[in-house]
């Protein structure tokens, strides 16, 4: 049963008494310097039918009010009040809204107030989202990875990180960060000398100036990528479900690692990456639940014909090496068998028309580290070996469960790509044929193509990379790219576009579900 406007205004949290001061105009008798300040604009993430994550961040101590309608007026708003921003938390917070009614357009409205002082309230920042429908409706949705790194960050006099503002252009329901939402290993200086030799000009600040190692200097990468005003515009429209990927932490890291590079003093990744964990955690809208507080992985339903499967493909991972142990080897692990098991069960119950696996690393590129391997393949064209036993082992469920109907989405490589999997090019042939599809750079360095490893058969149906061998392509030469996907409701065609910085389609794929 459809919940009504009257039920909607009625669920969730009890408003706090200090939210009736609203309503006044606390401006107009404070000093400016009393009050908080939003640094980082608003977000929402994590969306159900019936519930949503509302994200922002405050300049001091604190406490989150916020406000949420079916209009845009604010007219007879639920209030509430969300955890203080605290320096324990980076001065983030987020809250768990509920009881919200499917298939709404939702309008937020974030202050926060000081404490021991509830007059002293920030000015507001709004935001928007759509939940996502308990019947059959069009869906369109984006995805991407890579933000801010190989020296490029927010250059102002070239418009900043319009990537962004181009997907917002698209009216998306939510995105999909594929990872790399932050280079913590990657310090930026205030000038970069282009190929053509014009001049970059990096925004600066503390925290970017040097490798990410504490807790603070993690908590400030995300801080400085939202200083850009297509990022905060973007994040107050479109929902973000957002997976990480390496350098969240530092470059092609694994558990266990330690470090040689001369730029850390603390060389204890496992050390850095729960940092860098925490501070992901803080700063993205993603629920948390008390039997799992810290996981990333997760899974959603956008309706009842899509369900989207997010991998964490770093926290379970053995070290990068020549990827040929056997199955039964644990140095093998990419995602590591409970992941696997949850993902092959998960995959069984879903009733979606499509299933979509959010993969922050691709299947069937070959993607070094030195002399070792990264990703899953390794660059033999022979049976499974290695990270390949978990993906071959996937896929054969998939296969012999008729799974049908699962599209891969990657980004890690910085360029774009559509590639199909069949048995017939593969030495492991016992899955069904399925499509990858690859995107990004969002606003960092371009590089590719890579080469690709035949065992599970891939084919390259469309990539653009740059030309000529040319590497770290800045943002401004225009070979930035994300992907769009258009569920169709009635004919449950899920099509596939990949588009560059201006939005410009460069391929399009018409998938056709297959129908139980």
């Amino acid at each position: 049963m459809r919940t009504t406007r009257r039920q909607f205004l009625g669920f969730g949290l009890k408003a706090s008494a200090g939210l009736g001061l609203l309503t006044t105009a606390p401006g107009i008798v404070l000093a400016e310097n009393r009050r908080p300040m939003i640094t980082s604009g608003v977000m929402s993430g994590d969306l159900w039918t019936n519930r949503a994550m509302i994200w922002s961040r405050a300049d001091r101590p604190s406490q989150m009010l916020l406000e949420v309608a079916d209009n845009a007026e604010f007219h007879n708003a639920r209030q509430l009040t969300g955890p203080d921003a605290l320096p324990s938390t980076g001065m983030t917070s987020k809250i768990d809204v509920t009881g919200l009614a499917s298939d709404t357009d939702l309008h937020y409205r974030v202050r926060f107030a000081a404490l021991g002082d509830h007059r002293a309230i920030s000015e507001p920042v709004v935001g928007k989202l759509r939940l996502p429908s308990d019947t059959p409706r069009n869906v369109r949705f984006v995805w991407s990875g890579d933000t801010v790194g190989q020296g490029w960050g927010i250059d102002t006099s070239r418009g900043g990180m319009r990537i962004y503002e181009t997907m917002r252009q698209q009216s998306p329901d939510f995105f999909l960060h594929s990872g790399d939402t932050i280079y913590a290993d990657g310090p930026l200086e205030e000038t970069v000398t282009m190929d053509n030799g014009e001049t970059w000009r990096n925004l600066m600040t503390a925290e970017k100036s040097k490798v990410a190692e504490t807790l603070d200097e993690y908590r400030g990468q995300y801080a400085y990528n939202m200083l850009d005003e297509n990022l905060k515009r973007f994040n107050a429209e479109v929902p973000m479900f957002a997976q990480w990927d390496d350098h969240e932490t530092t470059n092609n890291w694994y558990p266990g690692e330690i470090l040689e590079d001369p730029r850390y003093t603390e060389k204890n990744v496992s050390l850095l990456a729960a940092r860098a964990r925490k501070a992901f955690l803080e700063y993205m809208p993603i629920r948390q639940w008390p039997e799992a507080p810290d996981r990333i992985r997760r899974r959603f339903d956008y309706g009842p014909d899509l369900e989207v499967f997010m991998l964490d493909m770093r926290t379970h991972r053995g070290a990068n090496s020549a990827n040929m142990q056997s199955a039964d080897d644990p140095a093998a692990a990419l995602l590591g068998a409970t992941q696997v098991d949850e993902l092959i069960a998960a995959l069984s119950a879903s009733r979606a028309t499509w299933k979509v696996i959010a993969s922050d690393m691709p299947v069937g590129l070959v993607v070094a580290d030195g002399d070792n391997f990264e990703a899953v393949a390794n660059g033999d064209n022979g049976a499974p070996a290695g990270r390949e036993h978990e993906i071959a082992r996937l896929l054969k469920a998939i296969h012999e469960g008729s799974i049908a109907n699962v599209v891969w989405l990657t980004a890690d490589v910085h360029y774009t790509a559509a590639h199909h999997y069949a048995p017939d090019r593969a030495s492991f042939k016992d899955f069904t044929p399925f499509w990858e599809f690859v995107s990004g750079p969002l606003h960092a360095g371009t590089f590719g193509p890579n080469a690709l490893d035949a065992t599970f058969g891939p084919q390259v149906v469309f990539q653009k990379a740059p030309e000529d061998g040319r590497a770290n392509l800045a943002p401004s030469e225009g070979y930035q790219f994300f992907g769009q996907v258009d569920l169709d409701a009635e004919t449950k065609e899920l099509t596939v576009t990949l588009k560059d910085v201006e939005g410009s389609t460069l391929h399009t794929e018409v998938l056709k579900p297959q129908m139980a």
